[in-house]
């Protein structure tokens, strides 16, 4: 079961008279990992390393510690934990006792796996939009069952005939929701929308839920 945290969590771990302080949250992108990285770093703390991971793309960070010792033992706490779309930093501050290349990796590691279990997670259930055209006698019709597909409209772009629309739905619910789309729709087109086609073009209205 994949996972992600709710919300950023914080929590401090004393090794040897070293402090690591880290900080975890949950993100979508990684421009939103790095600002994350950014907002909390201490710059005068000895050093700030850092893993993010959004599912298959991944970076890890050991800012002056031995390679591999810190950024990449953060990214396998969270991969050992099952975590997604999740961001760590751990901010150390020397205590003046070297913790050797074997110390280090477990000190961070173990530092970030703790934190992320401390923090609330939720499981992350695949989705898969959807686009297609909507006549506006349709539209309403289309909408008041959002909630029995346990789906999201995530942009409504509205155009003389009607609007287009795209819709997260879950995985395991969108081969019966196309099916019912496609008969609302009588043939019409629906569409798996990829990362590519993820914004319609138009005007957008405020997402429903």
């Amino acid at each position: 079961m994949t996972r992600t945290l709710v919300a950023e969590t914080q929590q401090d771990t004393v090794v040897k008279k070293s402090l690591f302080r880290v900080h975890a949250a949950p993100i979508a992108h990684e421009a939103e990992a790095l600002d994350f990285f950014e907002r909390v770093r201490v710059p005068d703390a000895t050093h700030n390393c850092w893993a993010w991971r959004i599912g298959g793309r991944y970076r890890s960070f050991d800012d002056g510690e031995p390679g591999g010792t810190a950024g990449r033992p953060i990214l396998q706490a969270i991969d050992s934990q099952e975590f997604d779309r999740v961001a760590v930093i751990v901010v150390r501050w020397f205590g003046g006792i070297k913790l050797g290349a074997g110390g280090l990796v477990r000190a961070y590691g173990g530092a970030a796996a703790s934190c992320l279990k401390q923090g609330e997670a939720a499981e992350i259930v695949p989705m898969q939009r959807l686009g297609f055209h909507a006549s506006f006698s349709l539209l309403p019709i289309v909408q008041a069952r959002l909630a029995e597909w346990e789906a999201t409209q995530e942009s409504c772009c509205f155009d003389e005939t009607g609007a287009t629309l795209s819709l997260d739905i879950p995985l395991s619910r969108s081969e019966a929701v196309q099916a019912v789309l496609q008969d609302l729709l009588r043939g019409g087109p629906v569409r798996v929308l990829d990362d590519d086609e993820q914004d319609l073009p138009g005007e957008q209205d405020n997402p429903v839920r």
